[in-house]
């Protein structure tokens, strides 16, 4: 006992020097290179709970420190530095930037963010120096072919929406855009009209990167927008230091690429001579007019942004840009302007406790557009032997076909320099969004953060539609008291109004036990869509119209959670959860349950491959997930809903104007669509990374599909709706390799290639009738009435072609009208028609390679597309005689395709349409150089305060094909009347200060 008693007396006395022993620390964290102090440094003792950060100055205060500590000071993108403590009062850490973990860092992957080498489920992501260089006037061309499943077909007219699909799409008829996230704003995917897309109002220049979540394991944290894949963009933030100013300006001269080849005046006048009547020979001119060049013409691009960034105080990161961009068209008269402001606040705040991130955006929009598919077509077919102008004509001077009464006959197709002059349609555009983000760290229980994020998105347009008194497009006849017949002309204008409200609120857990770490994820979502609008018009001197059009809400609500386990780098395991409801179904079918999870194996960590500079990473992926699908025109499908005609349906009883009403057809028993997705990858590495790549491979299920078919007679109020059917099915592999072939101090060439592989085929469609082909769907075709190619079949590709099986002479030339009988029974009907072919392609491949040789640089993008088909609407229409030659009161010009056909006639004497025949299903494959730019960097050698970078370039370079239209590239595989996409010239310089 006395023992016991002398060595409680001895520690008793050491304790206050036991104390003394433990030192408090106080230190600065700075950049290495720069030397600017690093915010949100962790600092710790090794092997020791707790520890500190770095506040907005870099310094830290470290408590119970001991000699022969180790002190560990880490930092996202920097190479972890450990000190030896002996008893050092100050310290003084320079951290290195850390290129390797640089690539690791994946931002907001679903309400959080990851390490790349964390990651269990198919996540890709490119950043600023690896987008498509040139003049990107909308953001998704700087992905286009970049990565592997992602498949990107812009359109030619200025500003123009991109049409993204991710791994194929997986629905019929509802939508198959991917969820785009902002800053952590979900957007809508509707666009005002007077809008081009939801991506348009965003300068390129603001953006930092593009991630992209494509399998359901990885998306599933999306729910019930992320069937179709997830887009996160992040946009660039204040940095720290003092202030950086950026400043860019392009300038693109856009040329004219291509035309569709028709008969020159004097080919078209040899035909008409050759084949037609004598009244129709009367009706040549004399002019040689070439339309297509008359509508076309060289236009200019320029682009500009300036933005500055920094720490104000030495305490606020903040990041201003302003930009505009002036695209004017290749078509006359068509343009796209862009004036963009945003602003980003990032500061941190309470020891590093408070994180705070203002993203604020607002966009001024000036769109003049052209009715493009009926002009451009008129501009293929017009007469090339007539002028464009007629002395007398009193439709403001122009050429027009007229009746032998001088009045305007209803078929013939307008001078399309005419519409070009006397058409105006125009509208404006407001687009302000941003987002508030606040993250807070609880200084009692550190592993615990808040946080809660609320974004509003508004997006408001208006336009008008007008024709001049003097056009043929405005020939209103209108009958005065005193009986005369004048032309008024025609004038619509119109507003559209969206909002978007957007509130997440969710707790993140996170903790390292040991070799384990635990990250967990709970939260909640609300969302609020609505629309209104208004339409006037002015069809007559007297009679004026207002339609004011107001959308239900959308309101979609979701609870949502999310868990990832890690052992020692080595195994890892996510499992997420999300439970979605939408006001677009009853409540009997309103809430979805969607789950997703993966396991990934760092193969590479474990001690046989660990340190392996051959192998330098293997991580082995496997992910299982499901999503949704509510997005359908219809908000309310499911109710009984009455609606009012428009001003051609009311009625005049007694002095007082009645509107007409009508009852709608619907489904109650209209619900989710679902999808289930299962991936199964590699990632790797060799020559310490030097080499790097993925594959995957995934199998995927759409089920109870959203379409859009044909109701059975007697079985609703309504011909045709949406209702739950069948099954599509959608396998395929991603490859993707980037390698560093060449790095030094003078010559660094890097390349990146991607191939995909998708095969897509429906399942079921709900249909066990004898002889049921599948629901005819897509675009109607030009030439006859209400024809359509595309089909959706069971064991075929969605949208395959649906043709009659063309027969060939010796010659291997086309015989009109003479089709296989493929069903034997002696007569060409529809049930002879077959499919063949679709537009999406079997394979897609991408290739970017960057060389950089001292102060030159070099990029160039190339990609390709191997199995789609395009039906060529163009000479189906336009390429054949009676196209031409079809009235005795005017004429029209054809495609050169007669010449390969000798086709005369639109429909056969048995009724088959000629438009049917798989001669016009056609290999669009093709190969695409889309970029070359070439730049060369002056480092402050020509201006002292800056840093200069002069680039030239050329886009839409050429392309290799077959397909002898217009363009391969066309979405929805139907040829007809393309705005074709220009040759850019391109001249920029880039100035840092």
């Amino acid at each position: 006992m006395k023992t016991i008693s002398q060595k409680l007396l001895f520690l008793f006395l050491l304790f206050p020097f036991m104390m003394l022993a433990q030192s408090t620390l106080n230190g600065t964290v700075v950049d290495k290179a720069t030397g600017q102090p690093i915010p949100g440094v962790n600092v710790n003792v090794q092997g020791a709970p707790g520890g500190t950060s770095t506040g907005f100055d870099g310094n830290f205060q470290l408590s119970n420190v001991k000699t022969g500590n180790k002190i560990t000071v880490s930092f996202i993108g920097y190479k972890t530095a450990t000190i030896d403590y002996n008893g050092q009062k100050t310290l003084n850490v320079l951290l290195e930037e850390d290129t390797n973990q640089l690539k690791e860092v994946v931002v907001q992957v679903g309400y959080g963010t990851v390490k790349r080498k964390d990651a269990t489920g198919s996540v890709s992501q490119i950043s600023a120096k690896e987008f498509n260089k040139g003049i990107n006037v909308t953001p998704e061309t700087l992905i286009s072919g970049r990565i592997a499943g992602v498949n990107v077909v812009g359109g030619g007219a200025p500003g123009a929406k991109a049409d993204i699909r991710i791994r194929g799409g997986s629905s019929l008829s509802a939508s198959n855009e991917p969820l785009i996230v902002i800053d952590g704003l979900p957007m809508s995917n509707a666009v005002p009209d007077g809008a081009t897309s939801v991506l348009s109002t965003i300068d390129p220049n603001d953006i930092e990167s593009f991630t992209v979540l494509k399998d359901a394991s990885a998306a599933a944290i999306y729910g019930s927008r992320a069937a179709n894949g997830v887009i996160v963009i992040t946009t660039k933030k204040g940095t720290k230091g003092g202030v950086k100013v950026n400043f860019s300006s392009q300038v693109g001269i856009n040329t004219v690429a291509n035309t569709v080849d028709v008969l020159s005046a004097d080919q078209f006048r040899a035909l008409v001579n050759e084949k037609g009547t004598d009244a129709q020979k009367a009706l040549l001119g004399t002019a040689n007019t070439n339309w297509q060049d008359e509508i076309f013409h060289t236009a200019l691009t320029t682009n500009n942004n300036i933005s500055a960034s920094g720490t104000l105080f030495n305490k606020l990161p903040v990041r201003l840009s302003v930009g505009n961009v002036d695209n004017a068209g290749i078509l006359r008269n068509t343009s796209f302007e862009r004036t963009t402001t945003s602003i980003s606040l990032n500061p941190v705040l309470f020891d590093n406790h408070l994180k705070i991130d203002i993203s604020g955006n607002i966009a001024f929009g000036k769109n003049q557009f052209q009715d493009e598919s009926p002009l451009i077509s008129s501009a293929i077919t017009f007469d090339p032997t007539q002028s464009i102008y007629q002395e007398g004509s009193r439709y403001g001077g122009y050429f027009e076909w007229l009746e032998p009464n001088g009045d305007l006959p209803l078929l013939p197709a307008r001078n399309p320099v005419a519409r070009l002059n006397q058409e105006e349609r125009r509208a404006t555009s407001t687009r302000k969004w941003g987002n508030v983000r606040l993250e807070y760290k609880l200084h009692f229980f550190e592993d615990l953060k808040v946080v809660a994020e609320a974004g509003i998105d508004k997006f408001d347009s208006s336009g008008y539609n007008q024709a001049s008194t003097e056009s043929a497009i405005g020939y209103q006849p209108n009958l005065y008291s005193d009986g005369n017949w004048v032309n008024l002309g025609t004038y619509t204008s119109y507003t559209d109004n969206r909002q978007n409200k957007n509130l997440n609120t969710y707790f993140n857990y996170t903790k390292d036990l040991g070799k384990f770490k635990i990250d967990a994820t709970a939260g909640y979502n609300y969302q609020m869509f609505q629309r209104e609008g208004y339409n006037s018009g002015q069809t007559t001197e007297t009679l004026t119209r207002a339609d004011v059009t107001t959308d239900p809400d959308i309101n979609l609500q979701s609870f949502f959670g999310r868990l990832n386990l890690g052992y020692d780098s080595r195994y890892l395991v996510t499992v997420n959860y999300r439970r979605d409801g939408t006001s677009r179904f009853s409540e009997a079918n309103r809430w979805g349950n969607f789950a997703g999870g993966a396991f990934a194996w760092n193969v590479a960590e474990e001690a046989f491959l660990k340190d392996n500079s051959t192998l330098s990473s293997l991580k082995l992926r496997v992910g299982y997930g499901t999503t949704g699908q509510q997005d359908i025109p219809p908000q309310y499908d499911y109710l009984r809903r009455v609606t009012l005609g428009t001003v051609n349906t009311q009625y005049l009883f007694d002095g007082v104007i009645y509107r007409a009403a009508k009852p709608e057809g619907y489904n109650p028993d209209i619900k989710w669509e679902d999808l289930a997705e299962m991936n199964v990858g590699v990632d790797f590495g060799f020559l310490n990374d030097k080499i790097t790549g993925t594959v995957n491979y995934f199998d995927k299920k759409s089920s109870d599909l959203l379409a859009d078919i044909p109701v059975p007679d007697g079985a609703n109020i309504r011909n045709q709706g949406y209702n739950n059917i069948g099954s599509v099915r959608t396998k395929g592999v991603e490859f993707n390799l980037q390698s560093d072939i060449i790095k030094n101090n003078n010559l660094n060439w890097n390349l990146a290639v991607n191939a995909t592989y998708i095969d897509q085929k429906i399942d079921d469609l709900g249909v066990t009738v004898p002889g049921f082909q599948g629901y005819i769907t897509g675009d109607i075709i030009a030439g006859g009435t209400g024809n359509q190619v595309l089909i959706h079949s069971e064991g075929f590709a969605p949208n395959s072609f649906f043709v009659f099986e063309q027969l060939y002479d010796a010659n291997k030339k086309p015989i009109q009208g003479a089709y296989v009988d493929r069903n034997g029974d002696g007569a060409i009907t529809d049930a002879d028609r077959y499919k063949f072919h679709k537009p999406t392609a079997d394979y897609t491949f991408g290739l970017f390679s960057t060389l950089n040789y001292k102060k030159f640089d070099f990029t160039m993008n190339w990609r390709a597309s191997l199995g789609n088909y395009i039906y060529d609407n163009v000479s189906s229409d336009k390429g054949y005689l009676e196209a031409g030659l079809r009235r005795q009161t005017d004429l029209s010009n054809i495609t050169t395709d007669y010449y390969n056909t000798g086709f005369t006639t639109e429909s056969n004497s048995n009724g088959t349409v000629r438009n049917y025949s798989n001669y016009y299903i056609k290999d669009a494959s093709f190969i695409k150089l889309d970029n070359i730019v070439v730049g060369y960097t002056f480092d402050k050698s020509l201006l002292k305060a800056a840093s200069l970078r002069f680039t030239a370039g050329i886009q839409n370079v050429f392309v290799l094909t077959k397909y002898d239209g217009l363009d391969p590239e066309k979405f929805n595989g139907i040829d007809n009347n393309v705005y074709p996409r220009a040759r850019t010239f391109l001249f920029g310089v880039n100035a840092s200060f």
